[in-house]
């Protein structure tokens, strides 16, 4: 086992930890207008696609910052994302740069990854086995 080896489940925690803090912070904005929406507009519907993406967002962020049902969680976000991307941002431009997705495919792929991976370090699904 290498030095990096051993950091590896810590490094996988941090990513988990701050993509989540990300995630979560696009829930309250969407859901709660914090911090200040850029378009200065109201909450959505909460059964509207944008006020569910917003629940997924709060909720998903919220357990996946504390490493509660990771893989699960991670599937349906990553699934989110995927869906976001082709929905909101491909039909604009097939270029994600120009088309404003590439967060949506970042956070897709680290979702997908977490998926696979497990949460790393830190996370409450370690204290369950």
């Amino acid at each position: 086992m290498t030095f990096l080896d051993r950091w590896a489940p810590y490094a996988l925690g941090l990513l988990r930890v701050v993509a989540a803090l990300i995630f979560f912070e696009h829930g309250t904005q969407k859901l709660f207008g914090v911090p200040a929406r850029a378009d200065g507009g109201a909450a959505p519907e909460l059964l509207s696609m944008y006020g569910v993406a917003g629940l997924l967002e709060l909720v998903g962020g919220a357990l996946l910052l504390v490493g509660f049902q990771v893989r699960p969680v991670a599937l349906v976000l990553s699934g989110m994302m995927a869906s976001a991307y082709w929905i909101a941002h491909a039909p604009r431009s097939m270029f994600p740069v120009a088309n404003g997705g590439d967060a949506a495919i970042l956070y897709c792929f680290i979702f997908l990854n977490f998926v696979f991976a497990g949460g790393g370090a830190f996370a409450l699904d370690n204290r369950r086995k």
